[in-house]
C-alpha cells in the first residue's frame, strides 16, 4: 500500500503526541519517578513539534526553516535522554547542551551554501549520538538491571542511532550512485522507521516504570513495614523455594525467635521504644547471619531464620551471637533503663532429611517454648530433629 510523505509524518506527529500524553498522565499515579516521566513527556511533545515544523519548514526564508525544525527536534532527543537517564539519577544538561550548540553553529556556519547536506546527512549524526547514549544511560540504570523492558528500550534506541549512523555515512555513497530516487526512498525509509520508534519506544518506557512499580508494590507488600525486614508470607513463599533446592544437599536449620517480656516494654516505656527494639534486633540479626540468610518478621514480636550449608552447621552459635549483639546493643541505642534485652531461641536442624518449612518452624517453635517456659534468654534445640 502507497503511504505518502506527509501521511506518514502527520501518523508520527499523532503518536508522538498521544504518547507524550499517556506518560504526562503517568506521571500522576508514580511520585517517586515524575519527574523523569514528566520531561520524558516533554521530550516526546517537542519531538512531535519538531514534525510540524518540518512540514513547514520550506515557507521560512533561507535555511532558518530546516535549521529551526531541525534543532526543535534534537531538543526532542535530547529531553528524552535526560528522562532515562533521570531515572538512574543522572544530569546530562551539560553534554546536551554542546550537543545543540555545536549543531547550531554547524547551520549557522554552512547552512546557506550547504543546507540540503546538511539536512540529509549532517544533522543525522546528533541524533545517532543522542540516540546511542540513551541505550547506554538505559544499560547503566542500576536500579532498573533487572527488568526486561529496560533491554527493549536500550535495543530500541540502539537500532535507532545505528539507523541514522547509517544515514550520515552510507546514504551519501548511495545517493551518489543511484542518483534522487535513492534519496527519496531513503526519506521515506527513514519515516516508517519514525513513526515504529514513535510507538514503541514510549510503549516501552511506559511498560519499564508500570514493571517497576509492580516490583516495588510486590516486595512492599511483603515485606515488614517496621524492620524493612521480609514479613510471614515472604518468608514463607521464599523459604519453600529454598528448601526445596537445598533437600537432600546439606544441612538446613530453622531458627525461631520471640523477644523476652516485649508487652511489659510497650506497656512500661511505650510503643515508640518497642518499635525501636524491635528494629535494633532485625539489625543485629542481619547483621550477624548476613543477607544470604532468609530472615522475617512473622509476628509481633516474631522473628525466624532459614539457615541453609554452612550457615546451618553454625546455627547454634549465630543464635548465640545475635542474643549477645541484641543485650550490648539495646543500651547503647535507647536511653530508658531496665529494658530487657534479651531473646528466646528456638532451633530445629536437619542433615539431608529436612522436612517442610511449616513442620521445620514448628518443631523451632516448640523448642522456643521451651526456652521461655525455662525463662527465657536462652536457646533450646529441637531434639527430635536433631540427626546424628
Amino acid at each position: 500500500m502507497y503511504v505518502d510523505l506527509l501521511t506518514l509524518y502527520l501518523l508520527a506527529i499523532g503518536t508522538l503526541l498521544a504518547s507524550a500524553g499517556m506518560i504526562f498522565w503517568e506521571h500522576r499515579t508514580n511520585p517517586r519517578r515524575s519527574r523523569s516521566l514528566r520531561i520524558l513527556a516533554a521530550g516526546f511533545a517537542t519531538l512531535a513539534t519538531g514534525c510540524v515544523m518540518v512540514l513547514v519548514r520550506k515557507k521560512l526564508p533561507g535555511f532558518s526553516g530546516a535549521m529551526i525544525s531541525n534543532l526543535i527536534m534534537l531538543c526532542g532527543y535530547l529531553l528524552i535522554l535526560g528522562g532515562v537517564a533521570s531515572l538512574n539519577g543522572r544530569n546530562v544538561r551539560g553534554r546536551a547542551a554542546v550537543i545543540l550548540v555545536g549543531m547550531a553553529s554547524i547551520w549557522l556556519i554552512g547552512g546557506a551554501r550547504y543546507q540540503d547536506a546538511i539536512w540529509a546527512y549532517v544533522s543525522a549524526f546528533p541524533i545517532a549520538l543522542i540516540s546511542g547514549m540513551t541505550a547506554w544511560e538505559m544499560l547503566r540504570c542500576e536500579e532498573m538491571k533487572s527488568l526486561h523492558s529496560r533491554r527493549i528500550v536500550a535495543a530500541v534506541t540502539g537500532i535507532h542511532s545505528l539507523f541514522y549512523v547509517a544515514r550520515t555515512v552510507i546514504l551519501p555513497w548511495v545517493v551518489t550512485a543511484y542518483g534522487p530516487v535513492a534519496q527519496s526512498m531513503a526519506s521515506k525509509i527513514t519515516m516508517y522507521e519514525g513513526v515504529l520508534f514513535s510507538v514503541v519506544l514510549p510503549m516501552t518506557l511506559l511498560k519499564l516504570i508500570r514493571e517497576e512499580m509492580h516490583g516495588q508494590l510486590l516486595r512492599e507488600s511483603q515485606t515488614d513495614y517496621l524492620t524493612r525486614l521480609g514479613n510471614r508470607r515472604w518468608f514463607f513463599e521464599h523459604g519453600a523455594r529454598i528448601l526445596d533446592g537445598a533437600r537432600g544437599h546439606g544441612s538446613v536449620a530453622v531458627l525461631a525467635f520471640d523477644l523476652d517480656q516485649f508487652k511489659a516494654i510497650n506497656d512500661i516505656h511505650g510503643h515508640q521504644t518497642g518499635d525501636t527494639v524491635l528494629r535494633s534486633f532485625a539489625d543485629i540479626a542481619r547483621g550477624v547471619l548476613g543477607a544470604d540468610v532468609l530472615l522475617a518478621r512473622i509476628g509481633g514480636e516474631e522473628f525466624a531464620a532459614l539457615l541453609t550449608g554452612d550457615h546451618a552447621r553454625r546455627a547454634p552459635a549465630l543464635g548465640q551471637a545475635i542474643a549477645r549483639g541484641f543485650a550490648e546493643a539495646i543500651p547503647n541505642r535507647i536511653e530508658s533503663s531496665g529494658i530487657p534485652a534479651t531473646v528466646s531461641i528456638g532451633l530445629a536442624q536437619y542433615d539431608d532429611n529436612a522436612p517442610t518449612l511449616t513442620a521445620a518452624l514448628a518443631a523451632a517453635d516448640q523448642a522456643l517454648y521451651r526456652a521461655k517456659s525455662l525463662g527465657g534468654n536462652r536457646l533450646e534445640i529441637a531434639g527430635a530433629a536433631l540427626v546424628a
